[in-house]
């Protein structure tokens, strides 16, 4: 059996989806690459069809209709044959090196009976412009090269948490879990990492930079110019993340506080959105969110209201509104997220 199933969901990708795949080949044997076209209007499924046909075995296209980003990763997972599972977005790529260590710790922690329920490694913006790249490392928040649990984590610091890029899951988990993912909305792989985590019982980190994140094309779901276009979709996946579960029935007090956390970056990042955009509309639209928040869950809005990022992000009046503008681009050049 395969022991990684890499998924690239791809839309329109001829003119880089070559890297990721070229990348992730050698992996070899224990490597399925599963390229999804979804509806691409280019020769996307045509290039994904050839390396179908040299590396047989390994390389299988995948043809849908375009139902965006989430519901090509669901197309992958449902076809996947591996134990584990990676989206690997196709203008991104992996590093050879790392990915052959992870193959060896996984066939390795398999042969014992002891494979975590997921894997995390490091992850490296790779933008343009920028000689001196940003790794994402997770060593004062993780055991290193070990098995363990929630209850062994540490503190994770700001821009150091789990994302789609550090996160392999067991293919199973995610199954089981019932992840969905909303089909032609962005934003989603926030959905992916955070809906199965309180099925994972059992944790691997290692530290190595596995994942390159590439940022530098304009026509990104990333760039700012993107975010502000597309804050609905942003708003509704937030919606959906704090719909996913009832924190409060969560034992587990690391694990409950670490998805607080997330919740509270999520509501910040659509609340600056909603704020830079400049509307009334908008501005009325984040009033809505903190609301909609406090009616869901008050215990939940409590929470998140008494931390810093949270206090600010429903702030009303235009000095509040200043500092939190003023610490988003700081935030921004410090961890280089668009």
């Amino acid at each position: 059996m395969k022991v990684i199933s890499a998924v690239i969901p791809c839309y329109n990708s001829e003119a880089y989806m070559e890297k990721a795949i070229n990348t992730l080949l050698s992996g070899g044997e224990d490597m399925e690459i599963i390229i999804v076209d979804d509806g691409s209007t280019d020769r996307t499924l045509e290039i994904a069809k050839r390396y179908e046909a040299e590396y047989p075995g390994i390389v299988r296209a995948v043809h849908k209709e375009n139902g965006g980003h989430g519901d090509a990763v669901m197309a992958g997972l449902a076809c996947a044959e591996g134990l584990y599972l990676k989206v690997v977005d196709s203008d991104d790529w992996v590093k050879e090196r790392a990915l052959e260590e992870v193959l060896k710790k996984l066939r390795e922690l398999l042969k014992q009976g002891n494979a975590p329920d997921m894997l995390v490694a490091n992850y490296v913006y790779e933008k343009v412009g920028e000689e001196k790249k940003k790794v994402i490392q997770y060593r004062s928040a993780l055991p290193q090269n070990q098995i363990f649990t929630w209850a062994d984590t540490g503190h994770f610091h700001s821009g150091q948490y789990i994302l789609m890029h550090s996160v392999i899951y067991r293919v199973s988990l995610l199954r089981e879990c019932g992840l969905s993912l909303p089909k032609h909305t962005f934003y989603v792989d926030n959905i992916f990492v955070y809906q199965p985590l309180p099925s994972v019982k059992t944790m691997y980190y290692m530290d190595i930079n596995l994942y390159r994140y590439f940022i530098g094309r304009d026509d990104q779901s990333v760039t700012e110019e993107n975010m502000i276009k597309r804050i609905d979709q942003q708003v509704r996946v937030t919606k959906l993340m704090i719909e996913a579960h009832d924190l409060w029935k969560i034992k587990e007090k690391r694990l409950r506080n670490y998805m607080v956390k997330y919740l509270c970056i999520m509501m910040t990042i659509s609340s600056i959105y909603l704020l830079k955009s400049g509307t009334e509309e908008n501005l009325q639209k984040k009033q809505e969110l903190w609301e909609y928040l406090k009616a869901y869950d008050k215990r939940l809005y409590r929470k998140i209201s008494m931390t810093i990022l949270g206090s600010s992000s429903k702030a009303e009046s235009k000095a509040g509104q200043g500092i939190f503008k003023a610490g988003y681009k700081i935030a921004r050049k410090v961890f280089k997220f668009n």
